[in-house]
């Protein structure tokens, strides 16, 4: 597998991640539990001050689901674009996969302790496979 082909897929796969992140945003208040439906309701009812604004816990958990859900097509975008220009710019593209895998690598942690391993699995094979690419453009780059 190219390192193109690697990061194309992780790209693909940080686009499914970012879809079932959008699913679960938008469905998440939709359950038939009365004890959540209580929670939710509270994380709503009551707002707060916070840095010049009055908003709810609720309000506050809205806003970072749709930043990471940006954030998710903002890595896929950039996996998908590095991809295609490895051969016009290898160094340039090797230190973007870098901080890229890197990011993945914690974005992937981060959510086997906060969330849940289906989430997590995204990111870290994404992140796998960033590094993968890395060192088919080392090997690349070495035999220049």
């Amino acid at each position: 597998m190219t390192a193109k082909l690697s990061l194309r897929i992780a790209a693909i796969v940080m686009f499914l991640h970012d879809v079932g992140h959008i699913m679960g945003t938008l469905t998440w208040k939709k359950i038939s539990d009365p004890v959540e439906l209580d929670v939710i309701h509270r994380m709503y009812e009551n707002k707060f001050p916070f840095m010049g604004t009055v908003k709810s816990i609720g309000e506050h958990y809205d806003g970072y689901a749709l930043a990471t859900a940006l954030a998710l097509l903002l890595i896929a975008i950039i996996l998908w674009l590095v991809s295609g220009s490895i051969e016009q710019n290898n160094s340039l593209s090797r230190k973007i996969i870098f901080i890229l895998s890197a990011t993945l690598l914690f974005w992937g942690i981060d959510e086997l302790f906060f969330f849940f391993p289906f989430a997590a699995a995204f990111s870290l094979v994404a992140c796998a496979l960033c590094i993968y690419s890395l060192s088919k453009l080392k090997i690349t780059s070495a035999k220049m």
